[in-house]
């Protein structure tokens, strides 16, 4: 078997592990997220406060938005930044490839 063969097996058994591993060893973990943790601790500190805005989307529809659209939105968010980043690095990698200050790029 070829160095790069045990190379790709040895990750690939480290990425199931990676996946595997908190799966069973949180099993009955409750995870909430920081909207959530927020909102109980402003409940806690002043169980009076209303709140003097609301999501945009969620006046626009005229309710709340199911968890699969929110998940596409982020995602589509997240693509988007992550191009942005991905094309200003490539510029500067070019830029610095080419030995030019980038004035004609």
């Amino acid at each position: 078997m070829s160095r790069n063969k045990k190379l790709v097996i040895i990750l690939l058994l480290a990425a199931v592990l990676i996946a595997a591993i908190p799966f069973f060893a949180l099993r009955g973990a409750s995870f909430g997220g920081t909207d959530d943790a927020a909102s109980e601790l402003v409940e806690e500190i002043s169980p009076d406060y209303e709140p003097w805005t609301a999501p945009v989307l969620e006046n626009a529809i005229g309710g709340e938005l199911p968890g699969e659209v929110e998940s596409l939105l982020f995602c589509v968010q997240t693509g988007i930044g992550v191009g942005v980043i991905a094309f200003f690095i490539g510029r500067f990698y070019e830029r610095k490839k080419l030995g030019k200050s980038g004035e004609d790029l």
